[in-house]
Parts: structure tokens; C-alpha cells; sequence
């Protein structure tokens, strides 16, 4: 415990088990210890904001349709600000994009460092692998290499599905790429022990040390909304930040459309996700409203996972997703993906 707060960083690539291992952290946590997630996401579907309701995070804020790492840049110091005035957290997880480099990021931390004499303090950086499919996605997205090389902790998530042969490749690997930082396997749906990322003090990133040759990502990830019941506004950059908490209600940026209140088949869903390639689609996240409900969907090169919400979201639609993946090759997936469904594209 200090006096300060600290921040912790998690990066790493799409669907690389992020949020479930902010999850899977939580219950391990003393039952009065605040923690506030700040989220950046690509698209513009609020998904995490539901898990404010459906866990112990004292709030989720969101900053969606874009990268607050380059694009979005700033958005994220303010964010912090606002947080610390109106929740004084015990702690700050920020989740970055998929394709998010944290030098950015720690850099705008270690000045607000500075700007609040160390009341707000950056405590480590943190990147989560994809251990089944980090090879394929590294040579694809050159910041996954440098998420990797430049971070205080590395966790190896998904390791179960490979062979012990295949993570002693993988670690070796990763040793190329970073032979000094810590390499750590989750412990599957129970992630990992809050000792081994939180209270590490970084050393990274000092307001002063020389500045990295960053790669240009901007183009490495396109998203592409498919949708039932409604048609978002926009799915460009600048919809801002979202605040929710476990009491509040929150609106969108979308204008409400005609509504569609038909539920979706889950066997015609499942039918249309195994039709994806993971080689061009990366992620799919978002909500669907099958027979028993509305439930999270999280899909992530070739696996997926539908998570029931105790709440209905507001304003969704039946069908509300953003697919991320390789640009000029996801939008012909969405269109076969939308079409399978019975949506449309935005």
C-alpha cells in the first residue's frame, strides 16, 4: 500500500488474453482495494464497460475508435486526471490497444509524474503473449516485437494449447527478443499471482533517456463494425472517453436506428465464425443477443467465447461487432461474416 497511485500497463496483441487476465487478477485483491481500468479499444462497441457491472472494478473508462498511444494521444492524461479526482483509486490498470507501443503511453505517465509530484506513478509495463499464435501475428505487426522487447514482466498466456517443444521454441524466441525481462506462464482461467505485475516500481521509460525509433502501426489494424438493428454514426476516430461505473448508466455515440429485437441463432453464428480466417482476422468483439439473451462475444484467431450479461446493454441492436484484422482483407471477411448473419457492415 502507498500513498500514491500506482499504474500498471498491460500490452500486447489482439486477443492476446488481456482483459481476462485484469479479471482473473481481481478476486485475488484485498476486498476494499480500489482498482479503475482504463481501457483503449479499437471501434467503437463498449463491451468492457459491461464488465464494470459484472465484477469488483470500482469503474471501467473507456477510450474507443482509435490509439491513445499516437492517434488518440493526450486523451489518455486526461483520462488519468479525471480518474484520480473522481474515484482516488488504489490502483490503475490501463489496457492498451492491440497494436498500442507503451513507450508513448509511459513517457505521457512519467510527466504526469512529474506534473503531480508522483501521485500518479507508473509501477510497470506489462505484456501479455499469445503463446499459440504469437509467431504468426509477430510477423504481421512489427510493434508485437517491440511490446516484447521493451516491458518489466512478459506473461505467456494460452501456452496449454501447444506442445512442450513449441513454448521452448516460443521462449527462446522471446529470449532473442528480450533475454533480461521475465518470462512467466499463466495459470490459465486463474492468470497470475498480483505480485508478479504489480509493486515493480519501473525503470522504464525515465523522463530523460533517449527516444525510441517507434514503428509506424497506424496501418497494421483495420476494424470494420457489422451490425443488426441499428447503424452506428461513425466508426472513425473521436468519439472520446466513456466513464462507467457499477451504479451509473451510460449512453453511446450512436444514434438510435430501428430495432431488432429477433435473436440470433447460436448455431448459425458458430456456423459463420469457424468460416473466418485467423490469418486475416484477428479479433471479433462485441454483443449478440441469442435465445437465452445478450451475451459478450470474444473471438480471437480461430477461438471464441460467449459470455452471458446479467444486463442488457443499452442501445445495441441484436448483432453489435468490430472485427479487427489485416488491412484490405477483413472488410471482404465482414461482408461474408454479415451476410452469413444477416447484418450489415458499417
Amino acid at each position: 500500500m502507498s500513498n500514491n497511485i500506482p499504474i500498471t500497463v498491460f500490452t500486447g496483441f489482439l486477443g492476446a488474453g488481456k482483459t481476462s487476465i485484469i479479471l482473473s487478477l481481481l478476486p485475488r485483491l484485498p476486498k476494499d482495494y480500489k482498482v479503475v481500468l482504463l481501457k483503449n479499444e479499437f471501434g467503437d462497441v463498449e463491451v468492457d464497460s459491461q464488465l464494470a457491472k459484472q465484477s469488483s472494478l470500482a469503474a471501467v473508462s473507456e477510450i474507443l475508435n482509435g490509439c491513445m498511444c499516437c492517434v488518440l494521444v493526450g486523451q489518455m492524461k486526461t483520462a488519468l486526471l479525471e480518474i484520480r479526482e473522481k474515484y482516488r483509486p488504489d490502483r490503475i490498470f490501463i489496457e492498451c490497444s492491440g497494436s498500442a507501443f507503451p513507450a508513448t503511453l509511459a513517457f505521457q505517465i512519467r510527466e504526469l509524474e512529474r506534473e503531480t509530484n508522483n501521485d500518479l506513478k507508473l509501477d510497470a509495463i506489462v505484456t501479455v503473449i499469445d503463446a499459440e499464435n504469437f509467431t504468426g501475428y509477430e510477423d504481421t505487426s512489427p510493434t508485437a516485437k517491440m511490446q516484447a522487447s521493451y516491458t518489466d514482466v512478459i506473461l505467456i498466456n494460452k501456452w496449454e494449447h501447444i506442445s512442450e517443444r513449441q513454448l521452448e521454441i516460443l521462449i527462446d524466441h522471446l529470449n532473442t527478443l528480450n533475454d533480461t525481462t521475465p518470462k512467466v506462464k499463466c495459470q490459465g482461467r486463474d492468470g497470475i499471482d498480483p505480485a508478479i505485475v504489480m509493486g515493480l516500481d519501473s525503470k522504464l521509460y525515465q523522463l530523460g533517456s533517449p527516444e525510441l525509433s517507434l514503428p509506424n502501426h497506424h496501418d497494421e489494424v483495420e476494424t470494420v463494425t457489422v451490425y443488426r438493428g441499428q447503424k452506428p454514426t461513425s466508426t472513425h476516430h473521436g468519439c472520446g472517453h466513456a466513464d462507467h461505473t457499477h451504479a451509473e448508466e451510460h449512453g453511446s455515440c450512436d444514434h438510435i436506428g430501428h430495432d431488432d429485437d429477433s435473436f440470433l441463432a447460436e448455431g448459425r453464428l458458430m456456423e459463420a465464425l469457424a468460416a473466418l480466417s485467423k490469418e486475416s482476422v484477428w479479433r471479433v468483439k462485441g454483443f449478440v443477443r441469442l435465445e437465452s439473451g445478450y451475451h459478450i462475444l470474444n473471438w480471437a484467431f480461430g477461438r471464441q467465447e460467449l459470455t452471458p450479461l446479467s444486463v442488457d446493454p443499452e442501445r445495441t441492436g441484436s448483432v453489435k461487432l468490430t472485427m479487427m484484422g489485416e488491412r484490405g482483407e477483413v472488410k471482404r471477411a465482414a461482408r461474408k461474416l454479415a451476410a452469413a448473419i444477416g447484418a450489415d457492415m458499417a
